[in-house]
């Protein structure tokens, strides 16, 4: 039977960088050019000590290489570590006439990309589990203009996924007794709600508060994913009294609610490999033996795509061009009070938003995505929740409650996962279908 590795051919790769285009003297290209034929070195090498030498000197390699020269080596990855065509519809037609597992073996061994066996070579080396991390972070900004580079991507990602199991994976608290490296890190990474400093992070980890990261053994100090929570009576509508560092100190025994107000991926080359649903769940398994009393958990989440998706849709919705209108002045808040029709409309538009908009088939808001996905239920929009610029900007300062019930998290996630269902409280769907959008939708179909 032939290998897959049979499939990589190293002279096409040498033709093509050979071409007055590619400037065969240049220092890219050479070191283009090293770095591949190390790789080819390193899958022709059977002992495992040289092995993890030759893993060593090829990362080495490959951290030199930018721009084009990163470019010319992805394309190579795409173009000659890819499964030999024909050697795949000979086994595949192989399989089809016997489907014997001897059969189906030889059509696995034959399908799967020689990168796969690279990137787990490369993975023998020192620090090779977060080298391959960042290679996928650097392939991720360059995929969007170069989607041939999607099959490395995928494999990638079916590595990663594996490897970053949650068998694997620990999950610690975070203290002011965690070594500061980690703390800085913390801080470095908060994606949702920055850190201003280390009264700000002291503030965060009071009794009151709890923070909690996953991480892997071959990145010890590197958290994966971190939430942070706030204890407190009743679920927040507000996120600034969570967030002020002069706030009092809440009786944590008194809670009965557990916000989870910021919940951050922190390695952009672990993007798309979820985490979410084992973090919050162990987390609030964890927090109520700690505190029996709890009996809520909760997110307090931005809806970072509502003043884009509002802007857009108004481009095409004469209904709306008031209401975006009043939305351009600085001072609009002040003119949305209680009872207005403003808040009313704009707490509606937001709440069809999270329903109904779609981006491939699933909800436009990439928050929506996670927590439904996760198995939450989307529960209460709240006005003015967030007052920071960013949050004005991005959902006039709404923002929204997902709800974790243990008991339904799994039964919320086959309904999201299976049949796409949104799972929502009866006032959001109610505040949805009494939206302007809805409205003049209904109007179009009678």
């Amino acid at each position: 039977g032939r290998c897959p590795l049979d499939s990589v051919k190293p002279p096409a790769f040498i033709k093509r960088l050979l071409t007055p285009a590619a400037n065969p003297g240049s220092a890219a290209d050479r070191h283009t050019r090293r770095t591949v034929s190390l790789c080819h070195a390193l899958l022709s090498e059977r002992g495992e000590a040289s092995g993890a030498a030759l893993a060593r000197e090829a990362l080495a390699a490959y951290r030199m290489l930018s721009g084009p020269a990163l470019s010319a080596f992805f394309d190579v990855l795409a173009e000659e570590f890819s499964p030999d065509p024909e050697a795949v519809g000979e086994a595949a037609d192989a399989y089809r006439q016997d489907p014997s597992q001897a059969n189906l073996i030889r059509l696995q061994h034959v399908a799967e990309p020689p990168r796969q066996e690279l990137f787990r070579r490369l993975n023998l080396a020192n620090g090779g589990t977060a080298a391959l991390v960042e290679m996928r972070r650097r392939l991720l900004h360059g995929l969007k203009a170069q989607p041939h580079w999607a099959g490395i991507d995928a494999d990638m990602a079916h590595l990663l996924g594996s490897w970053f199991n949650r068998g694997f994976l620990s999950l610690q608290r975070i203290d002011w007794r965690t070594p500061a490296l980690v703390l800085e890190k913390l801080m470095h990474y908060e994606a949702v709600h920055e850190i201003q400093g280390w009264r700000d992070l002291r503030r965060r980890l009071e009794s009151d508060r709890r923070c909690f990261a996953f991480f892997h053994p071959a990145l010890p100090d590197e958290p994966i994913i971190f939430i942070e929570v706030a204890l407190t009576r009743g679920m927040s509508e507000q996120v600034q009294p969570l967030l002020d560092p002069d706030s009092p100190v809440f009786d944590p025994a008194s809670a009965d609610t557990a916000i989870f107000y910021s919940i951050t991926n922190c390695q952009e080359g672990l993007r798309g490999i979820s985490f979410g649903n084992f973090l919050i769940k162990q987390v609030a398994e964890d927090l109520g033996r700690e505190f029996p009393r709890l009996k809520t958990f909760a997110t307090l989440s931005p809806i970072p795509g509502f003043r884009k998706w509002l802007a857009d849709t108004a481009a095409t919705r004469a209904e709306l061009a008031e209401l975006t209108g009043a939305l351009a002045e600085a001072d609009w808040f002040e003119n949305a009070g209680p009872g207005t029709s403003m808040r009313l409309e704009l707490i509606r538009l937001c709440a069809y938003y999270l329903l109904h908009a779609k981006h491939d088939n699933e909800p436009a808001d990439a928050v929506a995505r996670f927590h439904l996905g996760n198995g939450a239920r989307m529960e209460r929009l709240n006005w003015l929740a967030d007052s920071s610029a960013i949050g004005m900007a991005r959902s006039a300062g709404l923002m929204v409650n997902y709800v974790y019930r243990l008991k339904d998290v799994e039964r919320n996630h086959e309904a999201y996962a299976s049949k796409g269902l949104v799972v929502a409280s009866p006032g959001l769907a109610l505040l949805a279908r009494e939206s302007l959008v809805a409205r003049a939708a209904g109007k179009r179909r009678g």
